[in-house]
């Protein structure tokens, strides 16, 4: 094809609305050439709205091809991190269970000695490890560990009691015992509607001296780690 002939397509194509892009897949020429042929071609409102089109699906494509890139990357590192836990002993869930309990649990304080074991959560698999960790290594009976739902106003009742009771393996009589927070009329929080259950407060009845124990071993991680 003559260069005044590839010329000509070019010029019909881009009054078609075609890109650059595909001009070039239909004339063979250098970019620069399809510069200096096409620059004083104008376009129609449709011819820009297809070419509009045409960069929103190349951006929508663009952004889906890096989420998948994204997750597979991730999915690859989560689990060769699995794979690196392997087994857990006994003594590594015991030590676990303190760390967890560092972070949520109640901690004993010279205006309430007292203070019973608690542990606080709104994570389901946070609290089955902690009452695996419960009944498992500290050895506490089912019967002596109590539930408490913490919930906003506009939270169904029975329905989170039900969710706790099928997600933690314990009976419905046993989440009894319910406090409600009145929600504010504005809010940035994200744990509200179809989905939010509420907080999960595990005690351990008569548990005072099994909380000062537990302290006791948190003392001990943070000695034996040498940052005391």
């Amino acid at each position: 094809m003559s260069k005044s002939k590839e010329k000509e397509k070019a010029i019909a194509l881009r009054k078609r609305g075609y890109s650059y892009s595909e001009i070039l897949k239909e004339v063979p020429v250098y970019k620069s050439t399809l510069s200096i042929w096409l620059r004083s071609v104008g376009l129609a409102k449709k011819q820009k709205q297809r070419l509009t089109e045409k960069r929103l699906k190349a951006a929508l494509r663009g952004s889906l091809s890096r989420k998948t890139k994204r997750l597979v990357v991730t999915e690859e590192i989560k689990k060769q991190a699995r794979k690196e836990i392997g087994n857990i002993s006994d003594r590594e869930l015991w030590l676990v269970g303190i760390a967890l309990y560092w972070g949520e649990g109640s901690k004993q304080k010279e205006n309430n000695p007292s203070q019973p074991a608690r542990f606080t959560n709104s994570d389901p698999l946070m609290i089955k490890l902690y009452l695996k960790w419960l009944q498992k290594i500290c050895k506490i009976a089912r019967k002596d560990i109590l539930f408490e739902i913490y919930l906003h106003e506009t939270t169904d009742i029975e329905s989170s009691k039900k969710y706790w009771s099928k997600v933690l393996g314990f009976s419905l009589n046993q989440f009894q015992k319910i406090r409600i927070k009145k929600n504010k009329i504005r809010t940035k929080r994200k744990n509200i509607g179809s989905n939010y259950y509420g907080l999960i407060r595990v005690e351990i009845r008569k548990s005072t001296n099994f909380n000062r124990k537990i302290n006791g071993w948190i003392e001990g991680i943070y000695q034996h780690c040498g940052i005391v």
